[in-house]
């Protein structure tokens, strides 16, 4: 059998001095932009090397230097000048103590996503690079790596649309914008992971008062804003994340994969990583019985939970893995992680030190599934 390498979302826990960095520069504190940027720097090449350290296969920047995996985007495009909007998530309306809980920690009590108010335009076309710069400087010579980026349709869920006319001119606009920073990864020899939550978390929080078949148009249509979005990439380059919300939360709500997954499969991206590990979604590999992978496609299941502080046993993972690699061949699966670890700047429902902890243990049950 061939090595079954390893992976995971992207986001990894930030230092603490960052951290605290960064919340200053949220709430409007003057920060050094210099000393900043030279931290991060610092903090991608510490990153990368506790990923090689624990035997991560394809690692990525761990979004060190982004307040979230769609927030960064205020920050590189112009015209989100509107006021923001709070988010229902469906599954917490009927769990009021739980939902204050999900909503008041560090992380999400800070975010900010503006509305949509004016055209939407590429602040700076040079802004993907400083990232970039960072991460080829830490990956050792010869080693595959990846980053993230919010797909248009994730931003069109957190960032209201009040310019547009419509949903489709709104999801294509950003998708015209986010393409500078999809290629930039790409032409600077790295794979880019579009993060599209849209796609499932969707269903329970922008979309819940419509049909399944209604829900399904408009992620087609986020869809297809991503393909045109990514119509000059190599489909091979890029990895598309599909998620249910990286929250402690019942997700009772959320859209089973089997009613998406043809549609995800519809996008360019040839790798699809996705949650499968946590106690909604872990019994869906069964699908893949019935569900042919099409040609060129390569699964990334979770096989790593991202909200607990279990560490999986090595013995669990490699069985996780094989439910995969055996109906879909060892060669058109990666192990991954559910989520990131550090999806929102302050938010850590892992202990840091036990999510190097599980990586390791990724790594062993990646070569006992191996075997």
């Amino acid at each position: 059998m061939s090595q079954i390498l390893t992976t995971h979302v992207g986001s990894l826990p930030r230092p603490e001095d960052l951290i605290r960095t960064m919340f200053a520069k949220q709430e409007g504190v003057p920060v050094d932009p210099v000393a900043l940027e030279q931290r991060t720097r610092e903090a991608v090449a510490e990153v990368v090397a506790k990923q090689v350290e624990c035997g991560v296969d394809v690692p990525s920047d761990g979004e060190m230097g982004k307040p979230s995996y769609v927030t960064y985007i205020a920050d590189r495009l112009d015209g989100f000048g509107g006021t923001s909007q709070p988010l229902t998530y469906a599954d917490l309306v009927e769990f009021p103590t739980l939902q204050k809980k999900v909503f008041g920690d560090p992380g999400r009590s800070r975010r900010k996503t503006p509305a949509c108010d004016a055209p939407i335009t590429v602040r700076d076309p040079e802004a993907a690079n400083a990232d970039i710069e960072h991460m080829l400087k830490a990956l050792p010579d010869g080693q595959r790596g990846f980053m993230n980026a919010a797909s248009p349709g994730v931003i069109a869920l957190f960032f209201r649309n009040d310019y547009y006319a419509t949903r489709e001119e709104y999801v294509y606009a950003i998708a015209d914008a986010m393409r500078v920073e999809y290629e930039a990864i790409t032409n600077a020899g790295l794979q880019v992971q579009i993060d599209a939550p849209d796609l499932a978390m969707g269903r329970h929080i922008q979309f819940a008062d419509k049909s399944l078949d209604a829900f399904r148009d408009e992620a087609r249509l986020n869809i297809e804003a991503l393909n045109h979005a990514t119509r000059n990439i190599a489909p091979e380059a890029m990895r598309l994340h599909v998620c249910w919300g990286n929250y402690e939360g019942p997700h009772h709500c959320d859209v089973p994969f089997k009613d998406i997954i043809d549609l995800v499969f519809e996008a360019r991206p040839a790798s699809i990583a996705f949650e499968a590990a946590n106690p909604r979604h872990a019994h869906e590999w069964a699908i893949f019985e019935d569900v042919k992978l099409p040609d060129g496609k390569i699964l990334i299941p979770g096989v790593l939970e991202s909200k607990a502080n279990f560490i999986e046993h090595p013995e669990l993972i490699a069985q996780r893995i094989r439910r995969y690699a055996d109906l879909v061949g060892d060669e058109s699966v990666m192990a991954g992680s559910d989520c990131g670890y550090g999806t929102w700047v302050g938010q850590a429902a892992v202990d840091p030190d036990v999510v190097w902890a599980k990586l390791r243990a990724l790594r062993e049950g990646a070569d006992l599934a191996s075997k």
